[in-house]
């Protein structure tokens, strides 16, 4: 019958219609949906004085291209409304230009970067350098986080007192760029006491095992960002093919792993929204 469409071809053409929707909320839909991941961990050497503490996470912004002022805000404001005792920011800051290699031009999106983490000026933030920190230019990185008010962990730690009690915040500068020196940065931390790691890539818990750490906290593997059900994601970048998503453990090392907020080229993403970490931490009870 003339103007009939026979089931085979319109079975293709449903296909390539859904195909286009999932390529059109890939690109312009996912990686602008925000979601708050609340995460509950117990550690057994967290002071009571800690027990409760809420610490929210944001990695690997990657501000450039695909990710602006507003966005950042507005993924600050879902991180300060936790009211959190400590924002950790696990590294990513930049991403170079489009059509541009990594380089100053990349390194000077950590600027505006900054200026709008500065907004949250009632939580102290703490940072490590990423990958793509080193690759566009470190040190612009890192003279920017510190202008805007951001403590800067670069193979260092500090104590946070609370109560009488007392934990350590350390962070390792890029393990991929060779630059991290976690001996170096626990050198002044009593192996006795409650320790929290940031380090930008996740596995880099096999080497944190090896030393009094608690809890490791990472970025780098954006969750794959394309995740196919049942196969989980397609790519993952070196150093985040162990530890890539969630909650891992290392003997007595616990090691959370964000999806991060931003993208890279391509800047899609699929099953894995971008997230917004909210960690409540409690002792562990015997």
């Amino acid at each position: 019958m003339p103007g009939t469409v026979s089931r085979r071809k319109f079975l293709q053409l449903g296909a390539a219609g859904l195909a286009a929707l999932g390529t059109a909320h890939a690109f312009l839909v996912e990686p602008q949906h925000l979601v708050t991941k609340r995460v509950a961990l117990r550690l057994k050497r967290l002071p009571e004085a800690f027990h409760g503490i809420r610490i929210a996470q944001l990695s690997d912004i990657h501000y450039g291209p695909f990710v602006g002022s507003a966005y950042l805000a507005k993924a600050l404001e879902l991180a300060t409304s936790f009211q959190p005792a400590l924002l950790v920011l696990t590294g990513d800051f930049v991403s170079h230009p489009l059509n541009r290699r990594n380089g100053p031009e990349g390194a000077r999106h950590a600027e505006p970067c900054a200026q709008v983490l500065s907004q949250a000026r009632s939580v102290l933030q703490v940072a490590v350098l990423g990958n793509h920190d080193h690759w566009n230019g470190a040190e612009i990185v890192a003279d920017a986080l510190r202008s805007s008010g951001i403590r800067l962990l670069r193979n260092q730690a500090f104590p946070v007192e609370r109560e009488g009690g007392r934990i350590w915040i350390a962070g390792v500068d890029d393990v991929m760029e060779n630059q991290a020196d976690l001996a170096a940065t626990l050198q002044a931390v009593p192996a006795s006491e409650a320790t929290i790691l940031l380090a930008h890539e996740p596995d880099f818990a096999d080497e944190a095992a090896r030393f009094p750490v608690d809890l490791q906290l990472s970025g780098h593997s954006h969750g794959g960002q394309v995740r196919i059900p049942g196969l989980g994601p397609i790519v993952l970048p070196a150093l985040a093919r162990k530890y890539h998503t969630g909650v891992n453990r290392v003997r007595e090392l616990q090691v959370y792993t964000s999806h991060g907020i931003g993208v890279i080229n391509p800047p899609v993403r699929l099953f894995c929204p971008p997230e917004v970490t909210l960690l409540t931490l409690y002792r562990e009870r015997s």
